[in-house]
């Protein structure tokens, strides 16, 4: 994953990025970054760890100007390296701008590989520095049915002929001198919203819940293969492709990803959460003394679960907040080492008791292994797996750092067995059927981590099992 946000508008659009980074510190916590336009010239802060570490006081107060964008990365594309931080900036021929992207581009290798025989010398192992190297070279005239604003005849084309050389996921920030401009895919795979204060300010960011901490209003979805651009002539839009009629999101936004106060894809992250919480109980209803959620993710699933079957809820176990999530972290050892330090049992609530454990997902196992390990340890007498997804059975090649079948327990290991290997009395799945139908599977999702059916796959690209970084 990764988090993106953008401000047009607003004296104060380096803090209020920031503000907006720091709600979507959960999509990644390696490194940060802002880039702002005075309207003359784009300034640029990078830095690793936390938003608050990344970004310092004095940054922001060197950053002036009234247009902005951020990024919050973790890796999945080149690895973990301060060269990747974004947002990137290049000057070129046609000006300067600065990029920031979420997703991941299937055919990114191939690309670069063409790119580097014609004499493009790239500075990073991020495939977000494609779109620049496509954006500078492009010569292109833009398609003869879009009717082009004349502030935007210069630009745009670049942009659409790279759009149409890619190939995979990508929510985009684009940032100009006098302009803010947003791309999301044909498909559709990773979420951007538009958003807009009182004092008419425009925001874009990957999950609502970023406009809510600058008192801004949730507007729309920028909708699959849109380019939207906002300068001092307005806000206009444009489809360089054909309106798609397969979408494909992530619907593991909804499961884990995506803040539970967000609108993502115009639905309600909780309201989704909860459903595949109620089809879990439906599907197995079991006889247990209380419900346990596996914090934070897998809260609003529990809750679910816990109404529609009349079992009581009960906080069994607490997460220490000062530990970043355990799944997105670089490395196994430090994953081990962050399930240790961020959850601890409250024995009071599940001793002597038969709990149902709701979690979101079991990817490694590894976690899951040491849940009920400690569970045991505080003297549940049964304790119940329950996952509100289905096993996770082979990589995502879109933006999650699931990059290899090796490390998917669910690939190499029946339920049986890894329900043996986490030492639960019970392991349970949502069906694929139970989650498609608590987020509506008429609006189209990608489920290929579920699956093995990949809607956009480059067969030169297969090889793509290192870690990634966007």
């Amino acid at each position: 994953m990764c988090g993106i946000f953008g401000v047009f508008n607003n004296k104060s659009a380096a803090e209020l990025t920031f503000l907006g980074l720091h709600a979507l510190q959960h999509r990644g916590q390696e490194s940060a970054g802002i880039a702002v336009s005075d309207g003359y010239d784009i300034n640029v802060r990078l830095g690793q760890g936390l938003v608050t570490k990344a970004i310092s006081d004095e940054d922001l107060k060197e950053l002036k100007g009234d247009i902005a964008i951020g990024h919050v990365r973790y890796s999945t594309a080149g690895g973990s390296n301060p060269k990747n931080i974004q947002p990137f900036f290049a000057h070129f021929y046609g000006g300067s701008f600065a990029i920031a992207h979420n997703g991941n581009l299937v055919n990114a290798n191939s690309l670069r590989t063409k790119l580097e025989k014609e004499g493009a010398i790239f500075r990073s192992t991020s495939d977000t520095e494609i779109f620049v190297h496509l954006i500078a070279r492009s010569k292109n005239p833009p398609p003869s049915h879009i009717n082009l604003h004349k502030n935007d005849t210069e630009f745009l084309p670049l942009v659409f002929e790279a759009m149409g050389k890619v190939k995979g996921a990508y929510s985009l920030l684009i940032l100009r001198e006098k302009q803010l401009i947003a791309v999301r895919d044909p498909f559709g795979f990773r979420p951007l919203s538009l958003g807009k204060n009182k004092s008419g300010s425009y925001f874009f960011a990957s999950e609502s819940c970023a406009f809510d901490i600058v008192d801004a209003e949730y507007l729309r979805d920028i909708n699959p293969g849109e380019v939207v651009v906002i300068d001092d002539a307005g806000i206009r839009s444009y489809y360089p492709f054909e309106y798609p009629q397969n979408l494909k999101k992530c619907i593991f936004e909804f499961v884990y990803f995506a803040r539970p106060d967000s609108i993502i894809f115009k639905d309600y992250v909780y309201e989704i959460r909860k459903n595949m919480g109620r089809n879990l109980a439906k599907e197995y209803p079991i006889d247990a003394d209380c419900v346990v959620p596996v914090l934070d993710s897998g809260l609003v699933a529990a809750m679910g679960y816990s109404e529609e079957s009349g079992i009581p809820l009960e906080i069994g176990i607490i997460r220490n907040h000062y530990v970043g999530r355990s799944f997105i972290q670089p490395t196994q050892e430090i994953r081990d080492l962050s399930v240790k330090l961020k959850l601890n049992p409250v024995r009071q609530a599940i001793e002597g008791k038969r709990i149902i454990v709701i979690d979101d997902s079991l990817v490694r196992g590894t976690t899951s292994k040491k849940i009920v390990n400690m569970l045991r340890r505080a003297g549940a007498k049964e304790i119940h797996m329950l996952i509100s997804s289905p096993p996770v059975i082979s990589p995502c090649y879109y933006g999650i750092d699931t990059p290899t079948k090796e490390e998917l327990i669910a690939n190499n290991m029946s339920i049986e067995e890894i329900k043996n290997f986490i030492g639960a009395d019970g392991l349970n799945y949502l069906s694929l059927e139970g989650m498609l139908d608590a987020a509506d599977k008429t609006k189209g999702y990608c489920t290929a981590c579920f699956t093995g059916i990949y809607p956009v796959l480059d067969e030169e690209e297969l090889v793509l099992s290192e870690k990634k970084d966007i």
